[in-house]
């Protein structure tokens, strides 16, 4: 996809929103500073951000005797987005201002019959729906970011593939369109993760991360020179679909062995069958409640729990393992539901596992941890998705 001025310069107002988000109230030096771009682009972005209410005054700086700098801060009531996070069994919706503060969620619990495309859309629709109503603010809804498992066209409002539904090339966007009356900017989990830990968790700041999200499915989201990388298709980060193991078990998407068949719920499920045939910890497939006994069986010392744990482990180090050796990222940030119930235990025996797979050198320089976000990552990262798109909408009403 071509790069064009006008992408820069939404690019360039995201850097400055952020930074004001960041540290607001800020002046136009202290901007400039820390974006890198010069005082004379800050101060022209800075003043088409105030012509659209994204900005304000907020007074001047103490100069010390100097001339007074004048402080602007980002305005809470100039807009509201909304952030969905679609996953394979909810939906989940919320409203920020535009601070990225929660106004209000909403939360839909999806049945196996929800997966076919009008149906998921009009169950989409209602947590939207729901979400807007409850947050109650006269700010005007400047979109909602819709973040889709899989490989998505951000750019023709396609789910291009979704392995865990077997959608191909669903025309999600069209369909949305009917339900929600918002300007829609479509993505999948692993960007919004991505861009929630840049924002607010633990890659704010650095310049080459990682994030590996463990849920039902598994993915990865790659920010290099501080940047969120897409790949030529948007398709980057389909680490889960990668091979682990050689003639492994089958995978969801039909290949053998990917990382996602063990390191995933379903997967992890599957170690624990294997171990343990007719387990207790085994909640028939409910994986949120397996998932759950397993963290608390390992808690309690419990030997099968230990042992899938550790298997899971492994697993999850020498996948991650090959990530490090690949890209030499500053820090790896686990993320999604697994690794939050899974928590320190699976954190520590997946740095052990790490330590004995990847290569010396970029295993020194990479931290790994959990995220520390508490919220909804997918829902904020997937909110500052229609803020960028916002952004961009500035620029053609400016243009």
């Amino acid at each position: 996809m071509r790069t064009t001025s006008r992408d820069i310069r939404t690019a360039n107002r995201y850097r400055v929103l952020r930074q004001a988000i960041a540290e607001s109230p800020a002046s136009r030096p202290r901007l400039a500073a820390a974006t890198g771009l010069s005082p004379a682009t800050v101060t022209t972005l800075v003043a088409e951000l105030i012509a659209h209410d994204m900005l304000v005054d907020a007074g001047f700086e103490d100069s010390g005797g100097g001339r007074p700098r004048g402080l602007f801060e980002v305005n809470p009531g100039g807009g509201a987005l909304i952030g969905v996070d679609v996953a394979e069994t909810y939906v989940h919706a919320e409203v920020v201002d535009l601070t990225l503060r929660t106004l209000a969620r909403a939360h839909e619990e999806l049945d196996p019959g929800d997966r076919e495309p009008t149906r998921l859309t009009r169950r989409i629709g209602a947590a939207v729906r729901a979400a807007a109503g409850r947050a109650a603010t006269g700010a005007p809804v400047l979109g909602a970011g819709i973040s889709m498992p899989g490989m998505v066209d951000r750019e023709g409002g396609v789910s291009v593939y979704a392995a865990n539904w077997d959608w191909h090339h669903v025309p999600l966007l069209s369909l949305l369109a009917d339900e929600i009356p918002f300007p829609l900017h479509l993505d999948n989990p692993m960007r919004a993760c991505l861009v929630a830990e840049l924002w607010f968790g633990a890659a704010s700041g650095r310049e080459d991360a990682i994030v590996a999200n463990l849920g039902t499915g598994v993915g990865a989201g790659f920010a290099l020179g501080g940047a969120p990388h897409r790949g030529a298709s948007n398709s980057a980060g389909e680490w889960g679909h990668t091979r682990l193991v050689p003639d492994g078990r089958r995978c969801r998407c039909g290949r053998l062995g990917c990382v996602e068949s063990y390191v995933g719920a379903p997967g992890i499920m599957r170690t624990l069958a294997e171990i343990s045939p007719g387990s207790p910890l085994l909640a028939g497939d409910d994986q949120t409640a397996t998932v759950a006994r397993l963290a608390r069986a390992c808690r309690e010392g419990d030997p099968v729990a230990d042992q899938v744990l550790r298997r899971t482990a492994d697993h999850l180090g020498a996948a991650l393992a090959d990530l490090v050796n690949l890209l030499d990222p500053e820090i790896v940030i686990l993320t999604g539901w697994v690794a939050r119930r899974l928590g320190a235990p699976l954190l520590g025996l997946a740095r052990e596992a790490v330590a004995r797979h990847a290569l010396r050198r970029p295993r020194e320089t990479t931290e790994i941890v959990l995220s520390p976000i508490r919220v909804n990552p997918v829902s904020l990262g997937a909110a500052t998705f229609a803020l960028e798109g916002a952004l961009a909408s500035v620029g053609r009403a400016g243009s």
